[in-house]
């Protein structure tokens, strides 16, 4: 069974920085892509960054040159270094991994929130 886990959440003020991590244990299967969502209270949950196993990366615009993505293949696990954060970045961030099936696995989330 595919377990996907997040870490590294908490309350930061603006300006400040955290880095989340996720872990993805049990695949039978290479991990293509990843990705980081968020969602904040009342809104649809949106894309932030995704990684291929190459390395590369794409970001949503408002975190372009503040997010940074990355990820260790030999451990299964993506990274998200968030810097200059804002307020308005506060939401639930998920996790999600795509294996060589074409699977998708979501974690749980980490609560990140940006004080002002």
């Amino acid at each position: 069974q595919v377990q996907v886990v997040e870490s590294g959440g908490g309350l930061v003020q603006s300006g400040g920085s955290l880095r989340l991590s996720c872990a993805v244990s049990g695949s039978r299967f290479w991990i293509n892509d990843m990705a980081w969502y968020r969602q904040a209270p009342g809104k649809q949950r949106e894309l932030v960054a995704t990684i291929t196993d190459g390395g590369r990366t794409n970001y949503q615009d408002s975190v372009k040159g503040r997010f940074t993505i990355s990820r260790d293949n030999a451990k299964n696990t993506v990274y998200l270094q968030m810097s200059s954060l804002k307020p308005e970045d506060t939401a639930v961030y998920f996790c999600k991994a795509r294996d060589g099936l074409s699977s998708y696995y979501w974690g749980q989330g980490t609560q990140v929130t940006v004080s002002s």
